[in-house]
Parts: structure tokens; C-alpha cells; sequence
């Protein structure tokens, strides 16, 4: 991917339980810059994951535009990975890793070797036989990041992938995710709650309201993550700025 996505007007309406119509987007106006990882914050419910599912072409905008370089955006090229790791519990660590590449008929020496690369870099080499259940849920994470980057995507989709783990194991995986961004340099969107995490992955920020959500405050922070001081300065003027948004957009409309 060679150009900034561009989202204008983007917004999103669904049905509701109750036979009214609820706003998840309205009007969002953003731009995704190439080759570095934008964070969305904001409170449950305000659409940061619909938004995702627009982006990967799960769902269609009712109106507004995404755009890649003057021209509509395509998905082609855009991995997700979910909070879920949604792995196939009948295939094996390295099937899981191998499933893409083999719906797209890559050859199987060029297959068994963008696997056991990939496997390695996510540090599970030595679980290649291994099925889902009887992996910690790190690691069962690690291979659903590792199945969607094999396939080398232009733009990485993160809905909350580190929400479920442990603190410890939530900051390993952060360092996992930062070091594999560093070798690629992929664009990175990437959805949480927390406003640490943001502030230890991000190099741009974005804070939404609630619902419906739209686009509140657009940060970019200081240095580049993994390296940053989070107890800078600096850090502690963004932290205040996003808590202080975050706490001012945090009521959301009343379902109709």
C-alpha cells in the first residue's frame, strides 16, 4: 500500500432488536497514513469495530466515501485479526498458519517455508503439531497473528486482539506486534479500550465519542513506539488529553 487511506463522511446505521434503526457511524473523517499504526479509542459502542468491519469489506457504508490514493479503496489486501483468535480447533498450529496460503494455491515448498518463517518470528517454533486446545490463549493469539501476517497484507485490521490476556502477557505481545511492524512497516488500524496500550503502540491516536461515533480528536504522539519514555512528559500531557476526550464523550444515545 503506497498511499494514506482516506475515509470521508463515513457513516453506518443497523437495524436494532427493536424495530427502530441505531447509528453506529456518523460522518467519520479520517486518514489511516501508510506504513504506521493508528490506534482507536473511544467508549464501548461508539462503532470502532463496525468501522473495521467497513474497512475490510464485511459491512457497507450507507454513506460517504473511503478512498486510497483518488480512488475508491478495495479490501483486497487487508488482514483482520480478532479479539477472538477464531482458530480452526480440527487443524494444527502450522495448518492454521498455512490456511490462507493454501486457498491461494501457493506452491507447497514455497507454502512450508513462509510458514516455518512466520511460526518462528511469532516465537512458536517446536508447537508446529500442536492444536488449538492445547495452547495458552498467547499463544493460540500468536497463530492467529501469525495466520494473518504469512499472507503479508498491505493493511492489518486489530479489533481488541490483547483485550483477553493477562497484563504480562498483553505487554509481550505488544513487543511482539511492534517488532513485526518494525521488519514490515505494514498500516497498521489498530481498536482498544486501553489507553496504555495506545500510548505504547501508537505513532497516531484517534479518540471517538460515543455513539454514534465519529472522530472527536486526532493525536499524534512524540517518538516512536517501543522506544518512547511513557512516564515523559510529554506522554503525561497526551495520556490527560485522550483521558480528558474520552471522559467528555463517553454518553451515548439512547437505543430507539
Amino acid at each position: 500500500m503506497n498511499q494514506s487511506l482516506v475515509l470521508s463522511g463515513v457513516s453506518k446505521r443497523f437495524c436494532s432488536d427493536r424495530g427502530g434503526t441505531v447509528e453506529a457511524l456518523r460522518d467519520v473523517t479520517l486518514t489511516v497514513p501508510t506504513g504506521r499504526i493508528t490506534v482507536l479509542l473511544g467508549p464501548s459502542g461508539c462503532g470502532k469495530s463496525t468501522l473495521l468491519q467497513l474497512i475490510a469489506g464485511f459491512e457497507t457504508p450507507d454513506s460517504g466515501r473511503m478512498e486510497q490514493g483518488g480512488r475508491p479503496f478495495s479490501p483486497e489486501g487487508t488482514g483482520m485479526v480478532f479479539q477472538s483468535p477464531a482458530l480452526f480447533s480440527w487443524l494444527t498450529v502450522e495448518q492454521n498458519v498455512a490456511f490462507g496460503l493454501k486457498r491461494r494455491k501457493v506452491p507447497a515448498l514455497q507454502r512450508k517455508q513462509l510458514v516455518s518463517d512466520m511460526i518462528n518470528r511469532v516465537g512458536l517454533t517446536g508447537f508446529e503439531q500442536v492444536y488449538p486446545h492445547e495452547l495458552s490463549g498467547g499463544m493460540q493469539q500468536r497463530t492467529a497473528l501469525a495466520r494473518v501476517l504469512v499472507l503479508q497484507p498491505d493493511l492489518l485490521l486489530m479489533d481488541e486482539p490483547f483485550a483477553a490476556l493477562d497484563a504480562q502477557l498483553r505487554e509481550r505481545m505488544q513487543a511482539l506486534l511492534l517488532e513485526l511492524w518494525a521488519q514490515r512497516r505494514q498500516t497498521i488500524l489498530f481498536v482498544t479500550h486501553d489507553v496504555e496500550e495506545a500510548l505504547r503502540i501508537a505513532h497516531q491516536v484517534v479518540v471517538f465519542t460515543a455513539r454514534p461515533g465519529t472522530v472527536d480528536k486526532v493525536l499524534e504522539l512524540p517518538s516512536a513506539p517501543g522506544s518512547r519514555d511513557l512516564t515523559s512528559s510529554a506522554l503525561t500531557d497526551c495520556r490527560t488529553e485522550i483521558r480528558a476526550a474520552l471522559n467528555a464523550s463517553s454518553v451515548h444515545q439512547p437505543l430507539p
